[in-house]
């Protein structure tokens, strides 16, 4: 099953194909809310703060794997635009080769550094243990992240933006009942929550892998498609290596932001957690909204309709400009009742504080609607290093930010996302107007010379 974002009114375009997209990033949330929510009723604070601690660092180096798989699909759904089946698959062979490669070294490197980079962040010492326990349990599982990411990206990119959705439902339910194994039966503590996790994970991938392999006609290899091509790694890396930098570099910027909220005590950090958490499920549409403009920009680019790019982005603002009202709407009314989701009984009295990073960022989130839908569609057009810049101005915006923690407290660290996604915005948008020129101005300058030679 494809689907061609080619033909067709753009909104419904985008709404039919963005629908089961937002779904799966409400189930892969799932994975990390029913974690943080087990773990903060039934082991307390201290372990939802442990947990909480290494948020920064796990979206730093599960982000990079996530934005390179991202990346190596954008020239599938150019050749898929395109109608060229041939080099199709030979981008698809190219970025399993890449993608073997680079989950091999992250692995690696990840868990050898893992104590060292968590004694950098200035992980609080009641905590450490159990932070070290989760994360590095994350870092050895990084292959089935690779392998998730990859195959549900080729599946976007053909269009099938159902079956990523399908498999990460199964393994939802499947991290569910290991949490409550391993946690509540087995007694295995934080380890347990991260080992269901990259449990779950790995079977959502082999699931897309298995649909990959034999659902799609258009992807039988034969010998030759397996052969690696240096000028084909190239552009995989273009498109794959700025796109994972773009969430690490942005990352950096958090995981700051985070070394600054350690350095105020646990009773902050446990509300950060809870606040993230529920923010970060609230911002799922966001991410499906830039999921989704990648891929059409790579469909339309391939087929050389310039038009439906500028049509494309007007219905996604509409959008995110609509769900960012909801979005505060429901925090103004709910934001006590959902932060306690992830807090105990003798939690409570960090809702304040929960509150307050709930509201300010919810806010903004009209920008955060903006930064995700022109970075995903400046990269699927193409342009992934000149996207990669925003991430650096939002790195620069939380990094100064953190500085301001210790003189202005806690404050402080709840504005840092929205300077960073104004900052952003400032840039994406006028570079978008600049990537769209550089597309449709030789064509103008053919369709010029044409008309020139028939006078």
């Amino acid at each position: 099953m494809t689907k061609d974002l080619t033909k067709g009114r753009p909104m419904p375009q985008i709404l039919s194909f963005g629908i089961p997209v937002l779904f799966g990033y409400l189930f892969q949330q799932l994975y990390s809310v029913v974690d943080t929510a087990i773990v903060g009723k039934t082991l307390g604070g201290d372990a939802l703060a442990a947990v909480g601690s290494t948020g920064s660092i796990n979206f730093l180096v599960v982000g990079f794997c996530c934005g390179i798989c991202a990346g190596f699909a954008i020239p599938v759904a150019q050749q898929f635009g395109a109608g060229n089946n041939q080099e199709l698959r030979r981008y698809v062979t190219g970025g399993v080769w890449l993608s073997i490669a680079i989950g091999t070294v992250l692995t690696v490197s990840m868990a050898l550094f893992c104590d060292g980079i968590l004694t950098a962040m200035n992980t609080p010492a009641d905590i450490y243990q159990r932070a070290y326990a989760y994360i590095q349990t994350i870092f050895i599982g990084l292959p089935a992240y690779v392998l998730y990411n990859f195959c549900a990206g080729v599946l976007r990119s053909l269009g099938d933006s159902r079956t990523p959705v399908i498999w990460l439902v199964v393994a939802s339910l499947l991290n569910i009942v290991l949490d409550i194994v391993f946690i509540l039966n087995f007694q295995m503590d934080v380890f347990g929550a991260a080992l269901a996790t990259v449990l779950s994970q790995a079977i959502a991938g082999m699931g897309c892998m298995i649909r990959l392999v034999r659902g799609y006609p258009i992807l039988k290899m034969d010998k030759e498609d397996w052969s690696w091509n240096w000028s084909r790694t190239a552009e995989l890396c273009l498109m794959g290596l700025p796109m994972g930098l773009q969430y690490s570099i942005t990352a950096i910027g958090s995981v700051m932001l985070q070394t600054a909220v350690n350095g105020l005590g646990t009773v902050y950090v446990t509300a950060v957690t809870a606040a993230s958490k529920v923010s970060m499920f609230l911002c799922c549409p966001f991410d499906a909204m830039g999921c989704t403009m990648a891929t059409y920009a790579g469909q339309n680019v391939g087929a050389a309709k310039w038009d439906r790019l500028h049509q494309g982005v007007r219905a996604c603002v509409t959008l995110g400009a609509v769900y960012s009202g909801i979005a505060l709407a429901l925090l103004l009314l709910f934001s006590d009742p959902l932060a306690m989701l992830f807090l105990d009984a003798g939690s409570a009295d960090l809702l304040p504080l929960a509150r307050q990073n709930l509201l300010i960022t919810s806010s903004f989130y009209f920008l955060l609607a903006l930064v995700n839908i022109f970075r995903f569609l400046i990269q699927g057009m193409g342009f992934s290093p000149l996207a990669t810049l925003a991430g650096v101005l939002e790195m620069v915006a939380r990094i100064g930010l953190a500085a301001l923690v210790p003189v202005f407290g806690f404050t402080a660290a709840c504005f840092a996302s929205p300077v960073a996604w104004l900052l952003a915005d400032l840039f994406l948008i006028p570079a978008y107007f600049h990537c769209y020129r550089k597309l449709t101005q030789p064509q103008s300058e053919k369709q010029r010379k044409l008309a020139a030679a028939v006078r």
